[in-house]
């Protein structure tokens, strides 16, 4: 009897710390601001609109804190209503380290200690917008905040989100209905500043971009001409990348063509289109058919394509030119000239 109760003693030890350790997040969740002015720089104004992005598992679970204006983890504490995904949502942002006024259930102001609750400061009223994964730009659960672009808005809901990593979070179980949600199961968050580049990093890693297009939202990120922009776009859409596996495929035939020639030699015809007797005094080299022609195209286009690629360069990378000459000789007017003003 002792020895089936230390069992089970043990094995609800072991069950609880299996729990605790599931409900702790592998995949870091990072937040950053996606947008200029807010103070992201030295130097940098304000703007009417910043946009805040929250990436990875626990995404959703900083945004319930944000909109709760109350703390979440005491009894009946209901979880605040999530926006529906993809449609932008008008909501209030609040501190969730704030202690601001001591209020009741129903939300006034109370001086009994049995009934206080700390009231959360607000931080701005935003448009709030989610994208469930892996639907989403990184494939990950993303949260976007359009907040007003004040430096002091920016700041307070970054460091709002700072405040967040290694405490506790109330999660809705499955059990739980859309209308009333209550408190659910606990969990502990993962969230860091992102490093930069990281979104587009995490998109590349869970196959939502390849290299290609990582390259062209680079270029089309610091375009400052409309050249620019338009060979980034048309590098973006996945045009270049279909030319590359094109060419991959290509290979590929060939490979496997030669490496059959290899393995059989001229005792079979690899090629419907060659006839039998067009084999025969040929030393063997009718088995390669017509993947000869096929890989001198394939390299043609390959030269040609190669052949542009100091004309791209110049044009993402752009030109200095320096224009020399005695004083009012006319230089400005030229340069006026070339730039059509």
């Amino acid at each position: 009897r002792w020895a089936s109760l230390s069992s089970a003693v043990t094995e609800s030890h072991d069950v609880a710390a299996a729990e605790e350790n599931y409900y702790d997040d592998e995949e870091e969740t990072v937040f950053a601001l996606s947008s200029g002015g807010g103070g992201a720089s030295v130097g940098s104004g304000a703007t009417a609109v910043a946009v805040i992005r929250i990436s990875g598992p626990c995404a959703f679970d900083a945004l319930r804190e944000l909109l709760s204006p109350l703390p979440l983890g005491g009894d009946g504490t209901r979880l605040p209503k999530m926006p529906k995904p993809r449609m932008a949502s008008l909501r209030t942002l609040y501190d969730p380290i704030s202690d601001d006024i001591l209020v009741n259930d129903d939300g006034d102001d109370v001086d009994d200690d049995s009934q206080q609750r700390r009231r959360r400061d607000p931080l701005d009223s935003a448009l709030v917008l989610t994208f469930p994964g892996p639907n989403s730009f990184t494939g990950e659960d993303i949260v976007e905040l359009h907040c007003h672009g004040s430096r002091a808005v920016v700041q307070g809901v970054l460091s709002a989100l700072s405040s967040l990593h290694s405490r506790p979070i109330i999660t809705a179980s499955s059990r739980q209905s859309a209308d009333a949600p209550s408190v659910g199961r606990r969990r502990r968050m993962s969230l860091r500043p992102a490093d930069p580049g990281e979104f587009t990093q995490r998109a590349y890693a869970h196959g939502k971009l390849g290299l290609v297009e990582v390259e062209a939202l680079a270029d089309l990120i610091v375009a400052d001409t409309s050249l620019q922009r338009k060979q980034a776009l048309r590098q973006f859409d996945g045009r270049l990348s279909r030319l590359y596996l094109g060419w991959r495929e290509e290979l590929i035939k060939g490979l496997a063509h030669a490496e059959a020639v290899i393995d059989f030699g001229d005792d079979e015809a690899l090629d419907d289109d060659v006839d039998d007797g067009d084999m025969e005094g040929d030393g063997g080299m009718s088995v390669w058919g017509a993947v000869l022609p096929r890989m001198s195209s394939l390299r043609f286009s390959m030269e040609r394509h190669l052949s542009d690629a100091s004309r791209g360069e110049l044009l993402r990378d752009g030109l200095r030119i320096a224009i020399v000459g005695r004083p009012n000789a006319g230089k400005s007017s030229l340069l006026n000239l070339l730039a059509g003003r």
